[in-house]
């Protein structure tokens, strides 16, 4: 799987830099502060997981990481650069897609059509029509869907089409929510096995998911929020053995 978009450059980290850190960072909203002082990093070809219960603030991390929240306080960093003040269409631009929860494709668009929109930022034919193909290659029951309305695939196959989509903006972080929500398990395998392959070939991928037996499978790491903050972390092999997560989450 081609992972860099040819029109941009891949990139340039020193020895041990994280593609992605998070430093002290703090996040309001409706008068609740959702974040407090939350600090991770993730290296380049990593999946590393966010658990935790609901309300614990893994959604508002990722969609702080993407720029749809405003920080209080702290640091997001990618490849180094600070972003502050960097919209959420230049983070994209820079290498960051995030999957929604939810899915948010487009219900009465095609297949084809929906992954196309991925590509908006790309103006090269060829290179989305190979970023098309990697796609289908991830997730064969794409190709055998390309002209049918994302609203009538079922739920796992509107996961791989909003995977697909994400992919075809040639990320270098990939950001997921809740993959798993929803999908009968089997095809939850065959997404959780498609996501340890786009890592393998390079993408740094963060995902939020509240199966956590699945999650620490899938992940190399792993970092447990509690009420906004980084309660625990570490590998996610040790966390799955560690009691008070498997008391908490895995039903231990």
């Amino acid at each position: 799987m081609r992972v860099v978009h040819p029109t941009r450059p891949k990139l340039r980290l020193a020895p041990g830099q994280p593609v992605l850190e998070l430093s002290d960072v703090a996040v309001s909203y409706g008068g609740i502060q959702a974040l407090r002082g939350v600090s991770l990093s993730v290296g380049q070809g990593e999946v590393v997981a966010l658990i935790g219960a609901n309300g614990a603030g893994k959604t508002t991390t990722l969609k702080t990481v993407i720029g749809l929240l405003p920080l209080v306080r702290g640091a997001v960093r990618f490849a180094g650069q600070d972003l502050a003040g960097v919209s959420v269409e230049d983070r994209v631009s820079r290498g960051m897609s995030l999957v929604p929860e939810g899915r948010a494709i487009f219900p009465n668009l095609t297949v084809r059509e929906n992954l196309e929109l991925g590509a908006y930022l790309h103006r090269d034919r060829r290179a989305i029509a190979e970023s098309l193909e990697d796609v289908v290659a991830l997730f064969p029951r794409l190709g055998e869907r390309m002209r049918q309305e994302g609203g009538t695939l079922s739920g796992g196959e509107q996961q791989m089409l909003a995977i697909g989509r994400a992919l075809m903006a040639r990320p270098e972080v990939l950001l997921l929510d809740e993959p798993s929500l929803g999908i009968a398990p089997v095809l939850v395998q065959q997404i959780f096995a498609a996501i340890g392959r786009v890592a393998a070939a390079g993408v740094t991928v963060v995902v939020v998911e509240q199966n956590t037996r699945v999650a620490l499978a899938a992940s190399r790491r792993a970092y447990v929020l509690k009420t906004g903050e980084i309660a625990l972390s570490g590998e996610s092999a040790v966390l799955a053995l560690d009691p008070e997560i498997q008391r908490a989450y895995l039903g231990g």
